[in-house]
């Protein structure tokens, strides 16, 4: 079933319980102020019909008296304790006749239906005790038929009929009109979304109106979705096309080297090991950026850590030894601790402050700074060189993947600009967070934060 049909089938069966339900409302409250003014009107009569018994209560006298106070299909009895009429004045002798007198000896109403040539009717009746000396010597029954009532009821219920009716219609076109409205941009998606599915092009949607719902809310995200989309697939072009010409830099090289040994063999030993040198270096090169992806890929796969408290200043002592005596560059580690605990993956971290450190390597000739500090709730390493710097346009962009600041400089380099990509995947597996501040000229500073676990403070300046 379509979303309109729901739309429009609920849309109407809800406004058809509304109105069944204030259609009996009102239905019932019609009836009984209706009754409640034939009892008052009877009561009324009843009262003045006793004052004049008692100041002559002759059988004549009381026929005479009764007989003015008569209605359309009405009656009126005086009924004794035991039950027995003797006094009783009616226009209507088949009303009368279906209509069991009864002795009363407190004033109150009742209703009865009678079936009267094929119909039934309404019968109002009430009962005022008649009292004399402090006793009920009988009892004042006065019945009519209900006309109006019948009338109204049959009238009202006809209007009430209508009003449904017209109601249920009105619903219908106004479900229709309103599933129509709702559909229009959801339509438009789903069109868009088949022209995207069936070209395999990215493909946004127009936005006609400015409604300001959830509707333009879902149309406006579809089409960030779409922009997040074709950013990424230009990215991933952009990557491809690096990708493929840093690997094909190494296999010409490889595959040179390998024809030139094919050429002549072993014959001469120094091309022979000059080209297995050169082989292996590319060999290796290759090895390095396939490790970079696959590191990148299992960040993002969300495996578990094999986390563990790490003492951050020991891991970061030892990080500066192997790269200070790997690259023969100066990195200094400031730490006004002894010893910052945080619970961790010890190889995933590593890697995170490895990437931060050789990026300032890469990009700086000057020493390089780093700082361990302590910030509820975090602990703090902090990255900074004194390079080139970043662009303040370009900051936002460096955590994406494939994405490369210079791409020149970084072929030159030798980066693959998935670097900070992976150190961000694994601060968000540990719950934490990577800030870059950098001016183009000046340096840059990366701050990786961690989830703080404190153990013993004393100072060091390594």
């Amino acid at each position: 079933m379509k979303i309109t049909t729901k739309i429009n089938l609920i849309t109407t069966a809800w406004i058809l319980c509304v109105l069944i339900a204030v259609n009996a409302v009102v239905f019932f409250s019609f009836l009984k102020i209706t009754v409640d003014m034939e009892d008052t009107a009877l009561f009324q009569k009843a009262g003045q019909l006793i004052k004049k018994l008692k100041q002559d209560n002759t059988p004549s006298a009381t026929k005479s008296q009764l007989t003015p106070y008569l209605t359309p299909h009405s009656f009126i009895r005086i009924i004794q304790p035991d039950g027995e009429i003797i006094q009783q004045v009616t226009n209507d002798t088949q009303l009368a006749a279906n209509i069991k007198p009864q002795f009363a000896i407190e004033k109150g109403t009742t209703r009865s239906t009678i079936r009267l040539k094929n119909q039934e009717e309404q019968i109002a009746i009430v009962r005022v005790p008649i009292n004399k000396d402090g006793q009920v010597m009988g009892t004042l029954e006065f019945g009519e038929k209900l006309t109006g009532l019948e009338l109204g009821q049959d009238l009202l219920l006809s209007i009430l009929a209508f009003c449904t009716i017209l109601g249920a219609v009105l619903s219908l076109l106004g479900g229709r009109w309103l599933s129509n409205l709702i559909m229009r941009p959801i339509s438009n998606m789903i069109n868009t979304m088949e022209d995207i599915e069936q070209s395999g092009i990215p493909k946004k949607i127009v936005i006609q109106h400015e409604t300001k719902d959830e509707l333009q809310k879902l149309a406006v995200t579809f089409n960030r979705m779409i922009e997040r989309l074709e950013s990424n697939l230009e990215k991933q072009k952009q990557f491809i096309s690096d990708a493929s010409h840093e690997l094909k830099t190494p296999l010409t090289v490889i595959k040179s080297y390998a024809d030139l040994l094919l050429r002549r063999g072993t014959r001469n030993e120094e091309v022979a090991h000059d080209a297995i040198e050169s082989i292996h270096s590319e060999a290796t090169r290759i090895q390095r950026m396939t490790e970079t992806f696959l590191d990148l890929a299992d960040t993002e796969s969300g495996n578990p850590l094999d986390t563990n408290p790490i003492n951050v200043v020991a891991l970061c002592e030892n990080i500066r030894k192997q790269l200070k005596s790997a690259y023969k560059r100066e990195i200094d580690l400031h730490s006004q601790e002894a010893s910052i605990t945080v619970i961790a993956d010890e190889l995933k971290l590593k890697q995170a402050i490895i990437i931060l450190i050789d990026n300032a390597i890469k990009y700086s000739s000057e020493k390089i700074d780093v700082y361990l500090e302590e910030k509820e709730p975090f602990s703090v390493i902090r990255v900074k060189d004194y390079g080139i710097g970043i662009p303040e346009s370009e900051i936002a962009n460096i955590f994406e993947r494939f994405y490369r600041v210079d791409k020149a400089r970084s072929r030159e380099t030798g980066g693959t600009g998935l670097g900070l990509s992976i150190a961000k995947n694994i601060m968000k597996q540990h719950h934490g967070e990577i800030k870059v501040v950098s001016t183009e000229g000046v340096g840059t500073e990366v701050e990786l934060y961690l989830p703080m676990r404190k153990e013993g403070k004393k100072g060091t300046d390594l």
